[in-house]
């Protein structure tokens, strides 16, 4: 055990922040913690940082475990450079350098008697040295700042002339450089483009130590962690798995959670149903009788009701105006700012009811091929043509297409008079407005409901074409699932710019990939684009010999590729067993429930007991297979 929370509470006046928070980490684990915007993630990290205090319970940490917290955009207020600026983690390698320097300039100028001395001094700081690494120190700056997506030029800028993004970035090179015992990372992805983004992966995959990620990259916590902890209703439930393991037996939980809330409720309306008669009997013996089962009723531990979760988006969002099937034409297009070419020879079409994501580092020009296609901004060279009745909605990360002094439903229904209340409702149900919200002031509304509200709007325009910049920005992982319902569910054209692996798999039926020297195409979606990216790289150095290869190699490549098939379709076999396994396991646990419903079964205890007995072995049999169906997908 290297960090665990006991009954941890935390209060801001008389809003209840964490409730009897209670977890255990291990050695070299890499945790998630998940949560809503505002379930008090980040008020446990800065407690587990010492930034804030707690109001009762206990943190256990053994006394030699150092802490490394990144805060969301942290930045560095300094008038180093930055690599001057990482040189300040490796003070204590810098002076024993020095001392080493020292040293071997005074053994240069001494004689016989204290030589001895000054060498068994060297040999041992030397030792030293080496055992921290002190040959490689600045080797290994390079390679993380290079890997946060800095440029070896940039290492001399002063960081006080750099971005609130790029200052984080700084803080969070400084962090991975100092090594903790445990890192404390809250959304380390922001500001991050794709390629750095998987440089961290790889990074924290073999990080040595600890390290507890707050994060809305999906993605990111699918490839790296080991365990989540959710935070949710003030609470902590601890699921051992990555975010997909979690996302799954989350809904399994809260299903059992909701089974057993409506049975507890059926059985308490039924007891008062039974109090009320012997009552109305209005005679001693039922009036004690109606006593004792209210008594017995008072002493039940009632099961709360767990919060439904989120249907899938069911809305069909049509488009009022229908385009023709070509959307866009863009040839040759090229760009660039102050003699710095951006890009150039961008080509490429889009077709009605595609949607594309636009993919790229940082600075590649994304954004400004979005204002060229707006009529924002010129292109230097090249030309692009809508095709007939395209219209186009834009969706931008600062959400100027919404007003923050009405509410949601004013929003909504100012833009669109011609739709009915019930319409707007619907609508608006689909974004996750429901009830009393709708009144909200926009004002009000955290980054992630702007984005919903907006994006609802972008919906229901006259645009057939829409262009989103970043739309999963500051959207928390529930918001996230609702975006991609609605592209999903959208049938216009959608072409958007996003640095979210995950958002990008679950919605894009193409990719473009934009460089200096134009567009890349990928005919699917983000796990696709990886496995052709990873095959074109050695590709290209073997061409010559796969062209020269003789008839044996090519016979052993058709041998190996039947094997494969022939093994796809026993895996495929397999899983389709399993599943059906399941269904029929799952239908046996629903005639349980059934029959726990029963008068005669539940007033009988053998029975009752009989009966949940079975449905436990049975669900206990439902989890191991869905690991094991889980296992068989991931060969």
């Amino acid at each position: 055990m290297i960090l665990a929370c006991k009954n941890i509470n935390k209060s801001f006046g008389t809003d209840i922040i964490l409730k009897d928070i209670t977890f255990q980490i291990e050695e070299k684990e890499k945790v998630a913690l998940v949560g809503i915007n505002g379930a008090g993630k980040s008020t446990l990290f800065k407690i587990l940082a010492g930034e804030i205090s707690y109001d009762s319970g206990e943190i256990f940490k053994p006394k030699e475990v150092s802490l490394g917290y990144l805060s969301q955009n942290m930045e560095i207020n300094t008038n180093n450079n930055i690599f001057d600026e990482m040189l300040l983690v490796f003070q204590d390698l810098i002076e024993m350098e020095a001392n080493l320097r020292l040293l071997e300039k005074e053994m240069s100028t001494h004689g016989n008697d204290t030589l001895t001395n000054l060498m068994n001094q060297y040999s041992t700081l030397q030792h030293q040295f080496e055992e921290k690494n002190g040959y490689s120190f600045k080797s290994q700056i390079r390679g993380v700042l290079k890997g946060l997506g800095f440029r070896e030029e940039q290492f001399t800028q002063p960081v006080s002339i750099l971005s609130g993004g790029e200052k984080t970035r700084i803080a969070l090179a400084r962090i991975l450089l100092s090594s903790p015992s445990v890192l404390l990372l809250d959304e380390p992805t922001n500001h991050l483009d794709i390629n750095a983004i998987e440089w961290l992966e790889d990074f924290l995959k073999s990080y040595p130590g600890t390290a507890i990620i707050i994060s809305h990259d999906r993605y990111f916590l699918d490839r790296i962690t080991t365990k989540v902890i959710e935070i949710e209703n003030n609470n902590a439930s601890v699921y051992n798995g990555n975010y997909s393991f979690y996302a799954k037996h989350k809904m399994i939980n809260r299903e059992i959670q909701l089974n057993q809330y409506l049975n507890q409720q059926k059985e308490i309306k039924r007891q008062e149903e039974v109090i009320q008669t012997l009552r109305s009997f209005n005679r001693e013996k039922s009036i004690k009788r109606a006593r004792s089962r209210e008594k017995a009723l008072e002493k039940i531990d009632k099961i709360e009701k767990p919060e439904a979760l989120p249907s899938s988006m069911t809305l069909n969002l049509e488009p009022k105006i229908q385009s023709g099937n070509d959307i866009v034409h863009v040839e040759n297009l090229s760009k660039a700012y102050n003699s710095k070419k951006l890009f150039e020879n961008v080509s490429f079409d889009l077709k009605k009811g595609e949607k594309v994501a636009l993919i790229g580092p940082n600075g590649a020009g994304k954004t400004t091929l979005f204002r060229i296609i707006l009529n924002q901004t010129n292109c230097d060279d090249g030309s692009f043509n809508l095709g007939a009745n395209v219209k186009i909605g834009y969706y931008d990360q600062e959400h100027q297409n919404i007003s923050c002094n009405k509410t949601i439903i004013d929003e909504i229904s100012d833009s669109y008079p011609t739709l009915t209340h019930g319409e707007i409702r619907n609508v608006l149900a689909a974004f996750l407005f429901k009830g009393d919200e709708v009144f909200k002031k926009i004002s009000t509304l955290s980054g992630g409901e702007k984005g919903r509200v907006s994006l609802a709007k972008i919906m229901l325009s006259e645009g057939n074409f829409l262009l989103l910049d970043e739309p999963t920005n500051h959207l928390d992982l529930l918001s996230k699932e609702v975006l991609e319902d609605a592209i999903n569910s959208y049938r216009g054209t959608v072409l958007y710019i996003s640095h979210d692996r995950y958002f990008i798999n679950r919605t894009a039926t193409r990719i473009l990939e934009l460089n200096p020297r134009g567009i890349k195409e990928y005919l699917g979606n983000y796990d696709y684009y990886i496995e052709k990216r990873t095959q074109l790289k050695p590709n290209t150095s073997n061409d010559t010999t796969s062209q020269n290869k003789k008839p044996s190699s090519i016979k052993e490549d058709w041998l190996r590729k039947k094997e494969e098939q022939t093994n796809l379709r026993r895996l495929q076999s397999q899983i389709e067993d399993i599943e059906n396994q399941i269904h029929e396991i799952e239908y046996q646990i629903k005639e349980c429930d059934k029959k726990l419903n029963l008068e005669d079964i539940y007033t009988n205890p053998e029975k009752s007991t009989s009966i949940y007995e079975q449905k436990l072995k049975l669900e206990a049999q439902l989890e191991n297979l869905y690991l094991e169906w889980e296992n068989l997908n991931h060969l």
